[in-house]
């Protein structure tokens, strides 16, 4: 968890619910410190493989980092991946074994390399371990996709069967700043009405947020579980639609405790030169 002032609405109430709790009879000035929103990161090193590629350049490179992109950081340590893998033709391709641990600022994150040998859309997916924030009394799995395309437009839409998950309606690459992405966030399958979704730009530190409601986008699906957001900036985009799980299990204290759920999509917007 980051120590540093940033924003979150759905995680303020019990920041300053905590601070006052500490502060209550001794005399202590009470500063609200929101904690900032959590993205899994699953960043592939091309959304788009050119056909005339040679062998090695079509080796997507891909990196798993758990993080607050917008804020550049703090990188939080991640457990082993319970699940990672790659959809392609109706194919599904076990990861796992490609994974490398590796370490940002001290913190675990995982890597990993897969050559893309044929035409087609690869949708690579990933449950994460689950995290313990005690900052929140919360547990986090974020269920996270990205699409890598080489040659084919087809196949983007395809579902990894994830508890939430987030379908692109729009095809979720080849994509121009300033266009607009639409999605249907789903829950087991079917679509969830009215989903709350955050939404983060990959910062590659040329942007500083003006105040703290700009570091996190927040929206609402619609009735039918579908969005739309237009990208103001190129780079690379989260989209984490969030629910709360029902029967979660005990803090590791043995106290109460939630356990959140994100159906996590990343798209990368490019300016038209």
């Amino acid at each position: 968890m980051c120590h540093h002032q940033s924003s979150h609405p759905r995680h303020l109430a019990f920041v300053v619910a905590l601070a006052l709790s500490l502060g209550a009879g001794a005399g202590v000035a009470v500063t609200a410190a929101p904690a900032a929103a959590h993205f899994q990161e699953l960043i592939p090193s091309a959304d788009i493989v050119s056909g005339e590629s040679s062998a090695k350049d079509r080796t997507i490179r891909l990196g798993l980092t758990f993080t607050h992109p917008m804020e550049r950081g703090p990188v939080m340590d991640m457990g082993r991946p319970v699940a990672f893998g790659v959809l392609a033709a109706d194919t599904r391709t076990d990861l796992l074994p490609a994974l490398t641990e590796k370490r940002i600022t001290g913190k675990v994150a995982y890597e990993a390399a897969y050559p893309i040998k044929t035409p087609g859309d690869y949708v690579f997916y990933l449950e994460p371990a689950r995290y313990w924030e005690p900052a929140e009394r919360a547990y986090i799995i974020h269920y996270t996709k990205v699409v890598v395309d080489f040659g084919s437009g087809e196949g983007w839409d395809r579902l990894a069967g994830l508890p939430v998950e987030i379908e692109p309606l729009t095809r979720p690459y080849g994509l121009w700043t300033h266009g607009s992405f639409t999605g249907l966030v789903r829950r087991n399958g079917a679509p969830l009405p009215f989903a709350t979704l955050e939404i983060e730009w990959r910062n590659d530190g040329s942007v500083t947020a003006p105040a703290d409601p700009f570091i996190t986008q927040v929206l609402k699906a619609d009735a039918n579980g579908v969005f739309a957001f237009a990208l103001p900036r190129a780079g690379w985009w989260g989209f984490n639609a969030l629910i709360e799980a029902e029967n979660p299990p005990p803090a590791p204290d043995g106290g109460a405790a939630t356990l959140e759920l994100g159906g996590t999509l990343w798209i990368k917007a490019t300016d038209m030169r």
